[in-house]
């Protein structure tokens, strides 16, 4: 029987996942997404084209294979109408080669307007939510009240309206505006419509059949470790579970099943909205690094925010989610740099420590190691063979500082530009 081997951010997100996804996917026979909703954005590039995957499986590209949205993830009917239809027009017609899990829980409209209450709220305390209604809908899940696409086979209207008085009552309470919500029920209507022009199926039962076949399965996860709802930076994390523990119950996978888990980071940090980020640069540099990296995203266009490599959290998402590869992302945004600094402990009331705290308050101060940096542009390099010796160095200290090998080393958006170190350790 095959294993499942697992892809995900080891930091706060927006670390490449979509594009390493597409790379490896001509080695499987089945991707699937198993958390997160449609604030999550994967971007690939190839052929002079760009994509951004909201929902759908970053495998949907490669026309032989089958992809599943998971039990675990969370289902915007109206986003994924738009996000499926403009890959149709661009001539990916998803109908055969995408399958959605009964199970996986659908976004109403009210939870949108139940997601930006909540936010108004809290006043100073935002968390930074992208407003798509991804909180609620967990909420709901948790609390046993959510719909369900298998609801959309039994009893949906009846099942809607309850749900939605309920969101209702919370919203009068709150005395918050509903202005809109018929001309986004249509909208939601609609989308439901489309969604039923593909399969919908039992994916733990799916899932699984395909490993007693021998079929060999990628696991795709969203935003990053350091959001996991119960391991990152509470309660500045999102609704989900972001760790390869998440692949379990996001596709009813048992942990003897879990095979590669191989762990994305940039060759820095960004973290989008609110939260604490340690090794966040005010500076020049920070912006130059924004500027470089083009650090804006891919959903919601929102700045992202930059810092360099944090090695405390990075050693911690790695002891977490059981990383037995890493992907490195992104080093070319550094071709410029003379000095390139990486925090390798933290500071904490004057003691330093490599273990990752409860909280990461204003105490925690970052210590760094400078490395040289390589000055040249790496872009158009093809081989490990051809790297500069600073780049070599950067990638031999950070091995050795966390205990995993770098299988991978992408050195631009393309497709092409990614490089195995390692090919050995790739499927």
């Amino acid at each position: 029987m095959k294993k499942v081997d697992v892809l995900l951010g080891l930091q706060w997100g927006d670390e490449g996942k979509g594009k390493i996804v597409d790379v490896l996917t001509p080695s499987y026979d089945l991707i699937a997404r198993f958390q997160g909703g449609p604030n999550a954005g994967h971007t690939l590039e190839f052929e002079g084209e760009k994509y951004i995957l909201r929902s759908i499986p970053s495998g949907i590209f490669q026309g032989d294979k089958l992809n599943v949205i998971g039990n675990g993830v969370v289902l915007d009917p109206i986003l994924f109408a738009e996000e499926a239809r403009a890959l149709s027009r661009s001539g990916h017609d998803l109908r055969k080669r995408l399958l959605i899990s009964r199970k996986a829980h659908l976004i109403l409209p009210t939870h949108r307007y139940i997601d930006a209450a909540q936010e108004a709220h809290k006043g100073s305390a935002k968390i930074g939510t992208t407003g798509k209604g991804i909180g609620p809908t967990y909420t709901d899940k948790i609390g046993r009240t959510g719909l369900r696409v298998g609801d959309i086979e039994h009893q949906l209207e009846e099942r809607y309206q309850a749900a939605k008085e309920r969101h209702l009552a919370l919203l009068r309470a709150w005395d918050y505006p509903v202005e809109g919500l018929e001309e986004l029920e249509q909208q939601w209507m609609e989308g439901i419509r489309y969604l039923q022009e593909f399969t919908f199926v039992d994916s733990e039962h799916f899932v699984n059949e395909s490993l007693h076949r021998g079929q060999s399965v990628l696991a795709e996860g969203a935003q990053g470790s350091l959001l996991d709802i119960d391991f990152g930076s509470y309660p500045f994390v999102t609704s989900s579970s972001t760790i390869s523990a998440g692949c379990c119950t996001g596709l009813g996978v048992a942990p003897r099943h879990i095979g590669e888990v191989y762990g994305i980071f940039k060759a820095y940090c960004t973290r989008v909205g609110a939260g604490p980020f340690p090794t966040e640069l005010f500076d020049e540099t920070g912006e130059r690094l924004c500027s470089l990296g083009h650090e804006f995203g891919s959903v919601t266009g929102r700045r992202r925010r930059c810092g360099w490599l944090d090695l405390v959290a990075l050693r911690y998402t790695v002891m977490l989610n059981g990383a037995t590869r890493l992907i490195m992302m992104k080093s070319d945004v550094l071709d410029s740099f003379d000095t390139i600094r990486v925090c390798t402990d933290y500071e904490i009331k004057g003691e330093l420590t490599r273990s990752f705290p409860y909280e990461l308050s204003d105490e925690v101060k970052p210590h760094y190691t400078e490395l040289k940096g390589w000055k040249c542009d790496t872009t158009q390099l093809t081989r490990y063979e051809d790297f500069p010796q600073e780049l070599r160095d950067y990638i031999t200290f950070i091995e050795e500082q966390i205990g995993v090998p770098i299988a991978v080393v992408s050195v631009g958006p393309d497709r092409a530009q990614t490089i195995a170190l390692h090919p050995e350790l790739l499927p």
